[in-house]
């Protein structure tokens, strides 16, 4: 059986070589790196089929484990960012591929990482492509910070150039997926990306439930029965906002008696403890899942300040641990939250945050909390993984044979000299 047959474009037969190919790797969390780490357990357990994994690392270094082999490329750290690194050395991200030669290959990444695999195809045409949609990088890293520094027109401007070069960008692969509407598929979609799929991710349900509750730890915060305890879970650092979050809660009434805990790391962690406010808590990043399922389930609204989730795993576990949550009006977070489970206000305004936390703590909480565990339910990583395999990587697979017959059917015209039709 050759790649060119039909049978091929089936993702679970015969064995392949899947390659997954990010700089947006950490080995302490982030959602790229608990998506990867959640297929390679997908693909080991479920499937016949081999995972090769090309990340940044201090080394260049291949770790071949069975059907699992990790590669990392040497990389300096992110500037401010010390758990992630900037994988730049595209002719050594080259070398491995040729090395390996993987059936299909998905991109993370909207930088330089991509370009290495459209020339990794252009050698070997039979190499199915697929770009992820995981960051929105126009917005986050372009027009909202642009916006601070040369005002909303120029930054808005460079925000659709950056818009369009991701049109040009993901129209050259075999599929696209978003991780949901409003996080990346509409937009792509405007900008004249065609059949960009949803592949939503998981959470690990059965970890979270309002069951994991635990009275002693909001005892040791100082929380009453009656007093709200409000939790953030993600990096402490100016694309997650979580300063709006403290902004929001230091305007409360006093009298409420309200207390933040914000789990994560980050740059920002630093200058909130540094508030010397008893009622505001940075235990830090929560490596154990049950932990964080306590913490969680321990509060009683979930609150964040960031504008461009794609997907929003922290808002579904919250919304599996029985909690409401208060966001903001963009992104993933208009998919994921509803009047129903929570409100959403305006980016970056504080005042809107506090009065919506408000209202929340005002309302029918134990309805709000029974439909967000519902709503949470649907989002599974089996279901992830079913959407990814079943659905997406079958396009893929499909299209790139498509391509491969449709090149070569161009090729055979120019050189009989006709016309192609």
């Amino acid at each position: 059986m050759s790649r060119d047959d039909p049978e091929m474009t089936n993702p679970f037969e015969p064995e392949r070589l899947i390659c997954d190919l990010t700089q947006s790797w950490s080995e302490v969390g982030g959602g790229v790196g608990t998506y990867l780490r959640h297929k390679r357990s997908h693909i080991l357990g479920k499937t016949q089929h081999r995972h090769l994994l090309i990340v940044p690392g201090p080394e260049d270094a291949v770790k071949e484990e069975g059907r699992a082999i990790t590669a990392t490329v040497r990389s300096p750290r992110v500037p401010g960012s010390p758990n992630y690194r900037l994988m730049i050395r595209n002719g050594a991200v080259r070398e491995l591929l040729e090395r390996f030669r993987p059936d299909l290959i998905e991109c993370q990444d909207s930088y330089n990482l991509p370009w290495a695999a459209i020339a990794h195809r252009k050698r070997f045409p039979e190499t199915a492509l697929v770009g992820g949609y995981f960051t929105d990088f126009p917005t986050v890293y372009v027009e909202r910070p642009f916006s601070k520094v040369m005002g909303d027109t120029l930054a808005g401007a460079a925000g659709r150039l950056c818009y369009r070069y991701c049109g040009h960008l993901y129209r050259r692969f075999d599929a696209v997926f978003a991780l949901s509407e409003n996080g990346g598929a509409t937009k792509l979609r405007s900008y004249g990306v065609e059949n960009v799929g949803i592949v939503p991710l998981g959470a690990e349900l059965g970890d979270f439930g309002p069951s994991r509750r635990d009275d002693r730890l909001r005892r040791s915060l100082g929380v009453g029965e009656q007093q709200p305890l409000l939790i953030y879970v993600g990096r402490l650092d100016l694309e997650k906002k979580p300063q709006i979050v403290v902004d929001a809660f230091r305007k409360l009434p006093e009298a409420l008696g309200a207390r933040l805990v914000l789990l994560g790391e980050g740059p920002l962690r630093e200058d909130i403890a540094g508030l010397n406010n008893p009622r505001i808590v940075t235990p830090g990043f929560v490596r154990d899942r049950q932990q964080l399922a306590r913490w969680l389930a321990s509060a009683d609204i979930y609150v964040s300040g960031m504008a461009d989730e794609t997907f929003g795993v922290s808002i579904v576990e919250a919304q599996a641990s029985g909690l409401p949550v208060v966001g903001v009006e963009a992104g993933a977070m208009v998919d994921r939250v509803t009047d129903e489970i929570g409100r959403l206000g305006p980016v970056d305004d504080s005042d809107a945050m506090a009065a919506n936390i408000l209202s929340i703590w005002n309302s029918d909480r134990g309805r709000m909390s029974a439909i967000a565990q519902a709503e949470a339910r649907q989002y599974s990583w089996d279901s992830s993984m079913a959407a990814l395999f079943g659905r997406l990587y079958r396009h893929a697979f499909k299209a790139s044979v498509e391509r491969q017959l449709q090149s070569r059917e161009l090729a055979r015209h120019a050189y009989l000299g006709v016309p192609a039709e």
